[in-house]
């Protein structure tokens, strides 16, 4: 049982089929690892542990009435804690939140309990999506406790990679998904802007925010992408084109696929074992049958102000009157980052807008020739806490273009360095090409082993700790 919370979802599935495993089985194992490695890894804000149990329980007297709803019934998820989620505080890791309980469901939330997944808690954030986690403690990388976990699905993240979560949701805004999955060494997928509805989700920036799966395969992302997507009401941005079946053609390799190589910004300035490592992913999909293509977008280097500038016009648009009443119980970086976005004019949010649509036009032209593109997710390894603390580098160096644009992407491991730390290879789809995506990202996961690591705990701090951990109480209602 202790091998559980590592198992993908797939797997867990055809053991629940053949009935020999519980759900119950499940949400204990990874209860029980959260109970003795949160308080130093600190992914959770607020934890549902009797809920998620009697969820369990009834999942499990519906399967064995040979009532199973599907593949995700009766696997236990995570919420990054930016989600609506009825009758659970939902904090966005602000003391301005901090007794904020929804009346209702994020969108997403409420499509995965449809399929039968059971909450088991809300992930650590941090702050509104861009400050700090001071409050309630600053979720630790598990391949080096001392590193960063990105940002700021950090909670998600190292959640899932030290088997404190099945799987989990995150949001992107600039690569929040992708980021911190890329530095933790599990799968992140950022579907294409409209593919997933944004209802019930505390915003960043109306045209940037993405809601996404964070796994530890390929195959549980596209699972969960099917239950999540689609139209709905609530959020006018959403598409409403019909929705494919992302796990269908996962199997069928890439012979014949060409995939471009951006000539420029995504493979300058690499870290020497990022570098290496891309290069020995990129020779892999040769090796799969794929033709690399050299492709041309200048525009990928003008665009390091321009997300940052219309993501903070966004948000303060977002948060105008909640800071004049409760600004004071604003992290100090929350609220410089959200403040900042009063001081851009009209002029510089339009010149802004301007580039990026010359942006959305230039890789518009490449993607008519490639079947996606590949680059790396990010051009260093993670990096300590000091460092965040201090100055951090740009975690959104390679990711933030396909806010911006709109596009699906998805990171996968693709090596690690020699200290341990993982590596991550970034694959850029078509606009709503999901499915092709996720066919490169799983035959290159499948023909290679990064993704089976785990984290090496020997030597971490165990105490077993109480699901109210720090004194707050989660509220839960009918879970």
């Amino acid at each position: 049982m202790a091998d559980l919370p590592f198992l993908p979802v797939t797997e867990l599935s055809r053991l629940l089929d053949r009935r020999e495993i519980s759900p119950v089985d499940i949400v204990r194992a990874v209860l029980d690892r959260i109970e003795t490695l949160d308080g130093v890894l600190c992914g959770y804000i607020t934890l549902c542990g009797d809920a998620a149990l009697e969820a369990a329980r009834v999942a499990e007297r519906e399967t064995a009435a040979g009532c199973r709803r599907g593949p995700l019934h009766g696997i236990p998820v995570a919420h990054k804690d930016v989600s609506w989620t009825k009758g659970v505080r939902t904090t966005a890791h602000s003391r301005s939140l901090l007794d904020f309980v929804p009346e209702e469901d994020a969108t997403h939330v409420r499509r995965l309990a449809d399929a039968g997944m059971i909450l088991l808690g809300k992930t650590n954030t941090g702050e509104f999506a861009c400050g700090t986690t001071d409050l309630f403690g600053t979720p630790r990388n598990p391949w080096d406790l001392t590193r960063y976990t990105g940002g700021s699905s950090n909670g998600s993240a190292n959640a899932v990679a030290a088997g404190l979560a099945v799987v989990a949701t995150g949001t992107d805004t600039g690569g929040s998904i992708r980021c911190p999955s890329g530095l933790c060494g599990i799968v992140g997928l950022k579907p294409a802007f409209g593919r997933v509805s944004r209802h019930g989700i505390i915003p960043l920036s109306w045209s940037m925010d993405h809601v996404g799966p964070m796994t530890r395969t390929v195959a549980d992302a596209a699972l969960m992408l099917n239950a999540m997507a689609g139209q709905d009401p609530r959020d006018p941005t959403t598409a409403s084109g019909p929705v494919p079946d992302f796990t269908a053609g996962l199997g069928e390799g890439i012979r014949g696929m060409v995939l471009g190589i951006p000539r420029q910004h995504f493979y300058e300035a690499l870290h020497p074992e990022v570098d290496a490592a891309m290069r020995a992913a990129l020779r892999h999909l040769e090796g799969l049958g794929a033709r690399l293509e050299p492709v041309d977008l200048p525009r990928a280097r003008d665009l390091g102000p321009v997300g940052p500038l219309m993501y903070r016009v966004e948000a303060f648009a977002v948060h105008a009157e909640r800071l004049r009443s409760r600004g004071h119980l604003y992290g100090r970086r929350a609220r410089q980052k959200i403040c900042s976005g009063a001081f851009y004019t009209a002029a510089d949010y339009q010149q802004a807008a301007r580039v990026r649509e010359s942006w959305i036009q230039e890789l518009a032209q490449v993607m008519r020739r490639v079947d996606a593109l590949v680059t790396p997710t990010l051009r260093i390894p993670a990096f300590t806490l000091e460092e965040q603390e201090q100055g951090p580098p740009d975690t959104s160096w390679g990711t933030h273009h396909f806010n911006m644009s709109g596009h699906p992407a998805i990171t996968v491991p693709c090596g690690f360095t020699a200290g341990g730390l993982p590596i991550a290879m970034q694959i850029v789809g078509r606009s709503f090409d999901e499915v092709t995506v996720l066919r490169i990202a799983h035959a290159y996961e499948q023909s290679t082993d990064w993704h089976r690591r785990r984290p090496d705990e020997r030597g971490w701090p165990r105490a077993r700790t109480p699901l109210d951990r720090k004194g707050v109480t989660p509220r839960v209602g009918d879970a």
